[in-house]
């Protein structure tokens, strides 16, 4: 009897076993607690979701006469852990109707095998863009909103503020991988550069470091919390932070995840300065809590119901330490969606519940080959729509979480609402709060200001006086050239090669004025007209100035080395020659390097620089401009060349005539000297302008110095010495020192030419006559040497010859020989006797003795 009492008894509790066991529906679940990589919001999810299920199970007209309960493991956020995880939960008793998952890389390994049991799958915490294709998750839905709704709140964001220049750092994971791609897709359609994708594993050292680099500014930031840390204090030391910066962080993360010690993580940062570096970011995040504090959900609480209940369920585990320092697990802003998650597996079995009834089928009775039953789970689940305490919850056709994004910015260690987005309307409501370091909203990019370097104008303008004075001197020494050329002094000189040589001086002067217009005087189209000119002007005035005393230095060296029988008159038409032989030569430089190669305006650039005024993102990029061709250092070179060549012979010329004076033209020895002073400068102004050539006063102030200098000089050298003798004497005679026929007229110069032409005959006549002379004296000598003394004397009566002037000819000449027997005292060795004409006139005598 007692047996038999046993036996009912146990019969009676298996039957209630049975009973019960067909009155729950099991779900399993995965959830990454104790990971270290990846997102562990499971620490605060589980516990959000074990609620749920208290309140689900609550319910009478939930589910009624049935009990939701789930089977759950850590999968610490790794792909292939989860997959261990949903192998036992799918194999191992009882048969679950539905998987629920967190983490994007869980959930996408889950959802791309859960078709393959017909388990629909449920995400509370996977943000993957990925996971939106309905074609590789067919059975996927979701609580936690898809990334990229962010980056239309985001693109919203830069668009308000004027920024279209953004970086990008992630962690390589493929959540933030296709986040990233969609964010590409739309900074494109928005006209937004990303000027870099710096991407990391674990370590961000280097790609933080490389945005420092790239002056990135406006930088958004995809990593999991454990990498932000790690981010955050690389953004410390590279001082990426401040009023120049602006970081945009997902807002998924807790609101203290910076706060406190991480050297567990590998962050060696201390708390105050991850709180210096973390000031001022922005974030968005999909609105995880109703915002309606005071409004009653699908639970029959509030959110500060459920927030209170969290808390306490959290601090009956291990986090009561933590959360009484003000630090909470991981995923405790993604908890009301674990608790909504359980609430829509809820209403969506209790919607298939009613179909399968009508279909007179039982949901209990689903098996993983049950396509039917999971189409009437999806469908369900499709069309599930309540408020639960994450928000009004519901789901697009890709199974995303339909949701407002919410606007945070750090402000004083606390996040402060800024506003709203709603994708699908395109609203963005704005609570104007926000607080920007330094007082205004930072710009995308350092703002480079070009800035033209031009010359000084004190110093343009002292460089211009003196050009102007240095011309003025010029002008007045022609008028003073042309006004005393009947001068000796001015006349043997050759006044006309001497204007030649001012009007190059004047033209040298000139391109002083052309050498200092720049940007500040012209515009870029008539830069290249003044490129030219400067050009012309110091070639052409080269040249002229150079090319007169060149020929005149010629003509010395060519007078000093012509034989005593060539003429040696100077014909004033070779000097000019000279000149318009180097003249052509210049045209046939600067025609050709006119038409097929002009100069233009080119510019130098400099590396930025920072401004001196102010202490905004602005630098400076110097700019200089200069002229130059396409072949520039060809024609520079040819032109060189030419122009040395000139120098060195010009200057060799005058070192052979350095002491060598000539009565046709009387300065040459000052004209060797201007052209040695000419060489000296050419010789140190080319190299030194080349290397200051991006120092625009100095190379200015350099170039024009020289060219006042050599102009100046050449000037002082030549005619001083002319000025100071006209002045000293003004009357003819008196000008002895440069030419002896001072203030002669044209007929007095005609004729004392005759007479120089006529005294050299003579003296020609008299030398040949003298020598004759000193023959018959010698032949005398011998002839009394062999005769006596008697004989000598007798024959000197006997011959004789006689010198007499002829009325009609210029000189005669009488030679007598005494014959045998002359005497001492009677004299008739020989006579010469020289006189001018009788027609010559008593006048000419005298003017002929006073010139002699």
């Amino acid at each position: 009897m007692e047996y038999l009492l046993r036996a009912c008894t146990f019969l009676y509790l298996v039957f209630l076993t049975s009973v019960s066991s067909d009155n729950v529906l099991h779900i399993g679940g995965i959830f990454p607690i104790n990971g270290k990589g990846g997102w562990q919001g499971g620490q605060a999810c589980e516990p959000a979701a074990s609620l749920a299920l208290e309140d689900v199970n609550k319910r009478n007209d939930i589910l009624a006469g049935y009990t939701l309960q789930l089977h759950w493991n850590d999968s610490e956020c790794e792909p292939g852990l989860a997959a261990s995880v949903m192998y036992n939960l799918l194999y191992n008793d009882p048969q679950k109707l539905m998987l629920l998952a967190g983490c994007s890389t869980v959930c996408t390994t889950v959802a791309e095998a859960a078709k393959m049991w017909n388990l629909v799958v449920l995400c509370y915490g996977a943000s993957s863009p990925a996971l939106s294709d309905r074609n590789r998750f067919p059975t996927l839905f979701r609580t936690h909103p898809s990334a990229t709704v962010h980056n239309p709140t985001r693109i919203k964001l830069m668009k308000k503020f004027g920024w279209s220049r953004i970086a990008i750092l992630q962690q390589a994971e493929e959540v933030f991988i296709s986040t990233v791609e969609d964010l590409e897709n739309r900074c494109k359609e928005a006209d937004i550069e990303i000027m870099t994708r710096q991407s990391f594993l674990s370590d961000p050292t280097d790609a933080v470091r490389n945005l420092r680099r790239q002056d990135a500014r406006i930088i958004v930031g995809l990593f999991y919390v454990v990498a932000a840390r790690k981010v955050l204090c690389e953004i410390y030391k590279n001082q990426l932070y401040g009023k120049q910066y602006v970081w945009f962080f997902i807002g998924w993360y807790e609101d203290n995840w910076f706060k406190g010690n991480f050297t567990d993580d590998g962050v060696d940062c201390s708390p105050r300065e991850m709180e210096i570096a973390a000031e001022g970011h922005l974030t968005t995040e999909a609105l995880m809590w109703n915002q309606n504090t005071n409004q009653r959900t699908i639970s029959g609480m509030t959110v500060d119901d459920f927030r209170v209940r969290l808390d306490a369920k959290l601090r009956e585990g291990k986090y009561n330490e933590s959360l009484s320092k003000g630090l909470y697990p991981v995923g405790y802003q993604e908890a009301p969606l674990a608790y909504d998650a359980v609430w829509a597996v809820a209403l969506a079995f209790n919607k298939t519940m009613e179909k399968a009834l009508e279909n007179k089928r039982r949901l209990k009775d689903f098996t993983y080959t049950d396509k039917a039953i999971a189409d009437d789970i999806y469908s369900a689940m499709n069309s599930t729509k309540f408020l639960g305490i994450s928000g009004d919850v519901a789901f697009s056709s890709y199974g995303d979480r339909i949701a407002l994004t919410q606007i945070e910015q750090m402000i004083g260690q606390k996040y402060v609402v800024l506003g709203y987005y709603e994708t699908t309307t395109d609203n963005l409501t704005w609570i104007n709060k926000e607080q920007w370091i330094g007082g205004k909203v930072p710009q995308d990019r350092t703002i480079v200001k070009r800035v033209l370097r031009t010359l000084s104008i004190p110093l343009c303008i002292c460089m211009w006086t003196i050009s102007i004075i240095g011309i003025l001197v010029a002008i007045c020494l022609i008028a003073f050239n042309m006004c005393y050329s009947h001068r000796r002094v001015i006349q043997t000189s050759h006044p006309k090669c001497n204007t030649i040589m001012l009007i190059g001086i004047v033209i040298c002067l000139s391109s002083v004025f052309l050498l200092g217009l720049d940007g500040q005087f012209v515009s870029e189209d008539v830069y290249p007209f003044v490129c030219q000119a400067r050009a012309w002007f110091l070639s052409i005035g080269f040249t002229l100035s150079f090319g007169a005393m060149f020929s005149k230095i010629w003509r010395v060296h060519r007078l000093t080395t012509k034989s005593k029988s060539e003429p040696k008159k100077i014909q004033p038409w070779k000097l000019y020659r000279m000149v318009t032989l180097l003249l052509l030569i210049d045209l046939f430089f600067l025609i050709p390097w006119q038409i097929y190669d002009p100069l233009a305006r080119s510019l130098i650039v400099f590396p930025l620089e920072k401004p001196l005024s102010t202490d905004d993102d602005i630098r400076i990029r110097p700019e200089l401009e200069h002229c130059e061709s396409e072949n520039h250092m060809l024609w520079l070179g040819l032109m060189g060349t030419y122009k040395g060549l000139v120098l060195v012979f010009g200057l060799f010329l005058a070192y052979e005539t350095r002491s060598i004076k000539v009565k046709q033209i009387n300065d040459s020895r000052y004209v060797g000297m201007s052209i040695y002073n000419v060489f000296v400068f050419c010789i140190i102004t080319a190299p030194v302008t080349l290397v200051i050539s991006t120092q625009q006063d100095a190379s200015f102030a350099f170039m024009a110095l020289s060219l006042i200098f050599c102009c100046f000089l050449s000037m002082a050298l030549i005619f001083v010495p002319k000025v100071i003798e006209v002045i000293r004497h003004p009357r003819d005679k008196s000008e002895s020192k440069y030419n002896p026929d001072f203030g002669m007229s044209k007929e007095d110069e005609d004729r004392y030419n005759k007479l120089l032409m006529e005294n050299e005959e003579l003296q020609k006549l008299i030398a040949q006559k003298e020598e004759r002379i000193h023959l018959l004296k010698l032949r005398l000598a011998e002839r009394d040497a062999l005769k006596g003394e008697d004989g000598y004397k007798g024959g000197l009566a006997d011959t004789s010859n006689l010198l007499t002037v002829n009325n009609k000819d210029t000189l005669i000449v009488a030679d007598f020989i005494t014959g045998e027997g002359t005497s001492d005292s009677a004299f008739g060795a020989g006579a010469s006797v020289c006189t001018r004409s009788s027609r010559a006139s008593a006048s000419d005598l005298e003017f002929s003795e006073s010139y002699l």
